[in-house]
């Protein structure tokens, strides 16, 4: 049942995320006929619903896993570092400057590296679906956005300080995680098997 759950809201949450991958022509017939405004309100019901069953899911899963392998403990040291640009990759996305000039799109690296972070450090059937899913979504979706016409996206104005802003902060949130953020919202410890 937890299995299934999971399934079905990464189906949602990865669909939905998905259809510019699938059919960018698609998607702007739709906004065309219905608006944007019903397009996003639709987009973000079907991605919460998703991401609600994928929490949910992982969370029941995680009670009493299938495990696929165990890494060795080595490994959840490579995580921890893999993890170290996640956090500012992200706020790079929304804080244009050097860094996003370079990435060109940090969220997708912020994902794939967040993703393959967590397949190294756990082995059970939940993060195997829910990581290597992630993953795979985020490498497609990179090969998409070579042939696409990029869309604005809400972000802050351009400044020299948008990078040491996106630093600071990502680098400062990664070590909450570290001291105990991933333990209030996951229940295990960063770097802790199964974490």
């Amino acid at each position: 049942m937890e299995i299934t759950t999971l399934i079905i809201g990464l189906i949602l949450l990865l669909g939905i995320h998905s259809v510019s991958i699938v059919s960018v022509s698609w998607r702007d017939t739709v906004v065309a006929r219905i608006g944007q405004a019903p397009w996003q309100a639709v987009y973000s019901v079907v991605a919460i619903a998703g991401l609600t069953l994928v929490v949910w899911g992982y969370g029941m899963a995680r009670q009493s896993p299938t495990i696929l392998y165990i890494p060795p403990s080595w490994l959840r040291d490579v995580a921890v570092l893999l993890m170290v640009p996640v956090f500012p990759l992200v706020f790079a996305a929304y804080l244009p400057g050097r860094v996003k000039a370079v990435m060109k799109h940090p969220m997708l690296v912020a994902t794939k590296l967040w993703a393959a972070a967590h397949l190294l450090a756990n082995g059970s059937l939940a993060d195997v679906l829910l990581f290597g899913s992630l993953l795979a979504w985020a490498v497609a979706d990179r090969v998409s956005v070579k042939s696409r016409s990029p869309r604005d996206l809400p972000a802050a104005p351009p400044s020299r300080w948008n990078d040491p802003l996106a630093v600071f902060v990502g680098l400062s949130l990664y070590a909450g995680f570290l001291l105990g953020v991933h333990q209030w919202l996951i229940g295990v410890p960063a770097g802790s098997p199964w974490g």
